[in-house]
């Protein structure tokens, strides 16, 4: 026998069977880092980089002399020491399977039932999956029949439950880990110098001058190349790191910092351990002399005049005679408040970007942005190139919900800034610490409302003022009382007036996230109308069933963008909700589980949404190469919305109409391929949920443009063989020389640029304190679906992220305005455990519609606001243990005495407690001895 190698102190370990043997590590050093940085598994993500999200779990398995037998566990790599797994096996999703060796079955399984969506949780996923499954084939149970496996449905759900999904909405990771037979069939699924490392130094004070940055260390840390600052933008370029139509922000406070989390600085070294520890070693000198005091509230905004200017165009109209409106009204509520938090976008891979410095003075930037162009702009406007100077290329992103537009742009361009001063490649990948700091995220609000309403429940006025926290930069901020008030109209409120005042703050500046200022506008709507039910004393959903737009009445508040009657589904679906759902049912069911029950209440709600859209101005190519394979190109981006998978679809749609052998193949053929802005020009940004159809529709104008070209070779072909190939079609069209790329710039026509979309959701069964959503049941107008699997996991996605906006995602600043909720462990998205447990969703689809791109509507942002619904049902079984809570205090407990209340968004597990009443043990118990 061949003697063992001697290892000596070495560390030794296996990664996916590769032998490592390492005689030197650094002891801080993660498995992670390995991972990532010296081998070719780079599957592990870092998601969190504190073990909250499982992006980075992998399987270690190690012999047990003692046992004789080999321990299989998960592990966070992010927080697993290399040198503690000295003697271990590591397994990564790559060595479960991958597209050349074949893929392991929980990867088909969970690609086949559409649960991975952005991608980047899905590694994780698989591997904590595998990790379970391989635990479960130990275990004594009796063996399954062949194709089956030993893992139960609660112990695949186990083991997934502490990874974390922006994306999918966990329904269908559960349905694709919930089942014990393994094979799938063939789903048509959603396709997928030495650099240098940097880090931002940022500010942690709201308001001050800055003297100067000094590290604690005499010159630099270890490691370090350079700092970058404003003093480093090249003769003739700018200060500038982000701007949309408005205002620019600048990419580096110059010496005055106006928020807690503006960058000040770039650490840029050879590894990204050292540039953080670097910038953790900042040392900055701040002066607030002759300063005031920093404006951290909206009110304090207003007072001061700090306020950014709305353009005449973004405006929204006002809608009929207030006063007379209020004149008409049986009763008034005046001067009600209510306010609104704001929410972190927690896109599973954090802002990144790569930039290369290339010949000729060039710069390439790989960006994970949701608007290449816009970031290509400003790159060459920071470094002051000439435009074809700099390319900016875009794969995929990570999940972006709006958080990869504008906030994308200050990382590529200071990566791009860097790589020009060194003439190296420079990445930034943001730790999730300093991306919660400077994201921004949804704007807070505060609302003060007056209403006038008969004694029916009609509502005849409604006058609104609106103070929105936009931070210190204006950003899309300007936008947001249009959107507000677009979704906030989906009742006839008789007459509408309002006066929106956009503040700036010294906040971090907020963004676009998903339905920005549409989940607001939704949200006050439903507030309103609970206020005028409560003073009414009739049922909520009786109130909004008055108030519900007639086809006249949306023409008013909605002009220019309502189609024909029939278009108007909002009333049908309204109605179809009560039967699917079986709402007068569940409704006596839940009055005798009140009744029934002292500590436990539930509470149902039934809301409508109408969601403006905007088609937008897409560019598309397509080219068929000369074995007959397709090659595309869109402005779009994928995010893990399947844009690329209706892309694909389009293309195979539209091509097949020429009628030859094998065209029922062609989808196989297509790719889409890396948006590049030097390639396809003027791709705009990917968001406002239209971005897909938008895309198929340039594509689709592409491949008409080839079918024209290659129908008249086809049938000269035909007559003369009989059958034509596709790949002999298109090998005789280039030996003909027709030209086969097509480039199309999808232009909307002005009117179908915007249209209307439905939806309706139910909520049965929420318990208080700690609220469980026991089942919700959406009907969602779709139009006519490009991919029903698609977009239904978009509307899953939104509703849960929505189901975090209003009941969980609290994001809290200290005194300076600098976030304090930042990572995994104070910061909680909705998890598997507190998605609906029962999840219904219809997809309606409404029929053809010529002036949509094959009849579709959009799905990606429209249901978020569904999720309202949450918060409504909560506030009933709120209202019930109030009306208990009276009953125990010697008082009937007639919904007459219950005094209105409103519920904070998020309405967290405290804030439903408090209001449900902290002492009612104690106010029972006097009751049961008042009694006796």
């Amino acid at each position: 026998m061949a003697a063992e190698r001697e290892t000596g102190n070495n560390l030794v370990f296996a990664v996916n069977g590769e032998r490592f043997e390492l005689s030197s590590v650094e002891p801080s050093t993660t498995l992670l880092e390995f991972l990532r940085s010296q081998t070719r598994f780079k599957s592990v993500k870092l998601g969190c980089g504190e073990g909250g999200c499982g992006a980075c779990v992998v399987l270690l398995s190690k012999y047990d002399p003692v046992l004789d037998l080999v321990e299989d566990f998960t592990a966070s790599s992010c927080l697993t020491l290399l040198c503690s797994i000295n003697g271990c096996s590591v397994t990564t999703t790559e060595g479960l399977g991958n597209s050349k060796d074949g893929f392991h079955p929980i990867h088909q399984r969970l690609a086949g039932f559409h649960a991975s969506q952005c991608g980047f949780c899905t590694p994780g996923m698989c591997v904590s999956l595998y990790g379970a499954l391989v635990n479960a084939e130990k275990t004594n149970r009796p063996e399954p029949s062949p194709g089956f496996s030993k893992l139960t449905v609660s112990e695949a759900e186990k083991a997934i439950s502490g990874n974390l999904c922006r994306c999918t909405g966990y329904r269908p990771i559960v349905i694709g880990s919930s089942t014990e037979y393994h094979p799938v069939g063939e789903p048509i699924t959603k396709s997928g110098a030495a650099i240098q490392a940097s880090a931002f130094i940022y500010s942690t004070k709201p308001l001050a001058w800055v003297n100067g940055i000094k590290f604690e260390t005499n010159p630099y840390p270890d490691g370090v190349a350079a700092v970058i600052t404003f003093e480093d933008i090249p003769e003739g370029g700018e200060n500038i790191g982000s701007q949309l139509m408005f205002d620019a922000e600048p990419l580096f406070a110059e010496k005055l910092t106006e928020c807690a989390g503006q960058t000040l600085a770039l650490v840029v070294a050879d590894t990204q351990r050292h540039a953080d520890t670097a910038r953790d070693l900042a040392v900055v000198d701040y002066n607030m002399e002759n300063l005031e005091p920093p404006i951290l509230s909206v009110e304090e905004a207003v007072r001061r005049s700090s306020l950014f200017e709305v353009p005449p165009i973004l405006n929204p109209k006002q809608v009929g005679d207030i006063s007379k409106g209020m004149a008409e009204a049986d009763q008034r509520i005046l001067s009600a408040e209510i306010k609104l938090g704001s929410q972190y976008y927690f896109y599973m891979e954090t802002q990144t970007a790569l930039a290369i410095p290339d010949e000729d003075n060039c710069m390439v930037v790989y960006s994970s942005s949701q608007m290449p162009e816009l970031t290509h702009n400003v790159i060459a406007r920071c470094l002051g190139l000439p435009e074809h100077n700099v390319r900016v290329i875009t794969r995929r992103v990570g999940g972006g919900f709006g958080g990869k537009a504008l906030k994308a742009m200050p990382v590529a361009t200071a990566c791009a800034l860097a790589a020009h001063k060194l003439r190296r490649p420079v990445r930034m990948y943001l730790d999730r610490k300093t991306d919660m700091i400077m994201a921004g995220g949804r704007h807070p609000m505060k609302i003060t409302y007056s209403v006038g309403f008969k004694s029916s429940g009609k509502i005849t006025a409604l006058q609104l003022d609106i103070l929105i926290n936009a931070g210190w930069s204006a950003d899309i901020s300007p936008m947001m009382p249009h959107t507000i008030m677009s979704a906030l109209k989906k009742y006839d409120w008789g007459a509408l007036s309002f006066d929106i005042k956009v503040c700036k703050t010294n906040h971090s500046s907020k963004s676009a996230m998903r339905a920005p200022g549409e989940v607001q506008g939704s949200f006050i709507a439903e507030a309103v109308i609970e206020h005028v039910a409560s003073t009414l004393s009739m049922e909520v959903d009786s109130v909004r069933s008055i108030n519900l737009h007639t086809y006249n009445s949306i023409n008013i508040f909605y002009e220019g963008s309502v189609d024909e009657p029939l278009e108007y589904t909002l009333p049908s679906i309204w109605e179809m909700l009560v039967t699917s759902s079986g709402l007068p049912y569940r409704a006596e069911l839940l009055k005798e589980f009140n009744r029934d029950n002292k500590w436990r209440k539930r509470g149902i709600s039934r809301v409508p949404i109408v969601f403006e859209v905007a088609m937008r101005t897409t560019p598309g190519k397509v080219s068929i190469l000369h074995d007959g394979s397709i090659v595309v190109e869109v402005g779009g981006i994928e995010l893990g919305q399947g844009l690329w998978t209706k892309v694909k679809q389009m293309v195979a749609f539209v091509l097949s109409s020429i009628k030859c052998d094998g065209v029922g193949d062609l989808l196989d053929k297509v790719r889409v391929i890396q948006a590049d802005t030097l390639s396809l020009i003027q791709g705009g940004y990917t968001g406002g949920s239209t971005t897909s159809e938008s895309s198929c529709e340039a594509v689709r104008i592409c491949c008409n443009v080839l079918v024209e070209r290659l129908e008249p070779l086809r049938e000269m072909l035909q007559r003369q063989m009989g059958s034509v190939k596709w790949e002999m079609l298109i090998d005789q069209a280039h030996l003909q020389s027709v030209n086969l790329s097509a480039s199309s710039y999808f232009v909307p026509d002005v009117t179908s640029m915007h249209y209307l979309n439905y939806g309706v959701a139910v909520e049965v069964d929420l318990l208080t304190g700690e609220t469980t959503v026991l089942q919700t049941d959406i009907i969602y107008d779709c139009g006519q679906s490009l991919n029903p699997a698609v977009d239904l996991g978009q509307i899953e996605g939104a509703f849960v992220q929505g189901l975090g906006f209003f009941m969980l995602e609290e994001y809290q600043t200290n005194s300076n305005g600098l976030v304090i909720g930042e990572g995994t462990w104070t910061y909680k998205i909705p998890t598997l455990d507190t998605i609906p447990k029962q999840f219904n969703v219809e997809v309606l689809n409404s029929g053809h519609h010529q002036k949509r791109v094959l009849s579709s509507k959009a799905s990606g942002e429209p249901p978020l606001l569904l999720a309202v619904s949450i918060h409504c049902a909560t506030r009933a079984a709120i209202k019930e243990a109030r009306k208990q809570l009276l009953s125990w205090s010697n008082q009937d407990g007639s919904t007459t005495d219950l005094t209105p209340f409103q519920l904070e968004v998020p309405a967290t597990m405290p804030v439903v407690k408090d209001l449900c009443g902290l002492e009612s043990v104690e106010r029972y118990l006097e009751w049961i001895v008042g009694t006796k």
